[in-house]
């Protein structure tokens, strides 16, 4: 098959290469539209490269072509039908499997099989890993893909690292199929709500039969409005119905869990720095895409530090950090990044011209008695003098330099 030209994205190539060719199913998730099919044709490259004759078999349910294939049964007579030959490797890659019904029972028949190097992406976190989880526990790895980080919206763009490239970065998000379009508000905000209602529509509504969506609609503008908000929700259900919108608080998190499985949102846990105690209530939650939260919830100046603190989130996120929300007595910390055994403390803050904030931001940090990297990341433009260790840096450079 002939591959269309796409931007590499070897963050996640160098993470899925050491699997290639290797039985281990490889499971590619993350929100509509954040680039998993055009992942896809890098790692069918990456094949055809060092295998050029290699079978490679490529399944799309988001294309008409592919619609006959409406459940397990379906997939595994086309697969066999297909397939050039029975006594060589079949490279299959199926796109949005979760559209397939029962398709758990055709993965593990492959999987059975032993000749098949299998790649699949999908949509919803819960029907993956639930499903997966039966009948393929320890024979599948799962990789999880964002939009595209600050350094992927330069390249990707063509753009200089400054301030109107950052504003624009903020403002309407990290959707690679943005490069179509002009940089123009009202245009990028139909896309964005076009690919909103599609999440919402099909990967929750349809797939948990959701009758109040009204309801489901008001939450989400909810989140918009609180980004980084400690989060109760009978606080909530009490401020919704003040509103006169009826939601008890079974059903606001129901729907929370909902929500986080088709990756519009993340759910940030609060955790004791001490004690690596993982709390229950008190997450927080940050939009995957900054564009579409400003689609559905048009972006106000005095949002700017909501925003920040989402585009760090996000950030370590897509680096491979594992993020909660620090609590040390009764202190927060931002943000408390692991990976590898290594561990970075972040504070988020507009700008540090006042006294007051000063103190905040460094004073919570200055409580921590362990020699992790802190740091507070701002919006000013000039990196502040180090403060008894503690690092003042831009939020720019924080994104171009922090991996």
């Amino acid at each position: 098959m002939k591959l269309p030209a796409y931007f590499k994205r070897d963050l996640y190539i160098a993470r899925i290469r050491p699997f290639i060719g290797t039985q281990i199913i490889k499971v590619i998730v993350g929100q509509r539209r954040v680039g998993k099919s055009y992942l896809l044709y890098q790692l069918m490259d990456e094949i055809l490269s060092t295998s050029p004759d290699a079978d490679i078999l490529y399944i799309n349910k988001e294309l008409f072509e592919f619609d006959d294939i409406k459940n397990y049964t379906d997939l595994i007579l086309y697969v066999r039908q297909k397939r050039k030959s029975e006594q060589e490797k079949c490279y299959l890659f199926i796109d949005e499997i979760q559209d397939i019904a029962s398709f758990e029972k055709a993965l593990r028949t492959f999987f059975a099989e032993g000749d098949f190097d299998i790649y699949c992406t999908g949509s919803n976190a819960d029907l993956l890993s639930g499903e997966l989880a039966t009948y393929l526990s320890g024979r599948y790895i799962e990789f999880k893909v964002y939009g595209l980080s600050y350094k992927e919206f330069l390249q990707f763009h063509k753009l200089e690292n400054n301030g109107e490239t950052f504003d624009k970065f903020y403002r309407f998000g990290g959707l690679p199929y943005l490069i179509y379009l002009p940089f123009e508000e009202r245009l990028i905000a139909e896309y964005l709500k076009g690919i909103y209602s599609t999440i919402v529509l099909k990967d929750i509504v349809d797939r948990h039969n959701i009758r109040r969506i009204r309801n489901l609609e008001d939450l989400i503008l909810y989140l918009a409005d609180t980004i980084g908000a400690l989060f109760s929700a009978n606080r909530i259900s009490d401020y919704l119905k003040s509103q006169r919108i009826d939601m008890q608080p079974k059903n606001i998190l129901q729907y929370l869990t909902f929500l986080s499985d088709a990756f519009l949102v993340h759910r940030i846990r609060p955790a004791d720095i001490r004690g690596k105690k993982m709390f229950r209530t008190g997450e927080k939650y940050y939009f995957e895409d900054l564009g579409i939260r400003h689609a559905i919830r048009p972006f106000r100046p005095n949002d700017i530090g909501q925003v920040l603190e989402n585009i760090v989130c996000q950030h370590l996120l897509t680096n491979g950090y594992t993020v909660s929300i620090g609590q040390y007595g009764d202190k927060e910390i931002d943000f408390v990044a692991e990976k590898a055994g290594e561990r970075i403390y972040i504070q988020v803050a507009t700008t540090l011209l006042e006294e007051q904030t000063r103190k905040r931001e460094f004073g919570n940090l200055l409580q921590i008695d362990d020699n992790y990297p802190k740091m507070v990341v701002t919006l000013d433009s000039i990196e502040g003098i180090s403060f008894q260790g503690i690092r003042q840096i831009p939020i720019q450079k924080f994104l171009l330099e922090t991996d």
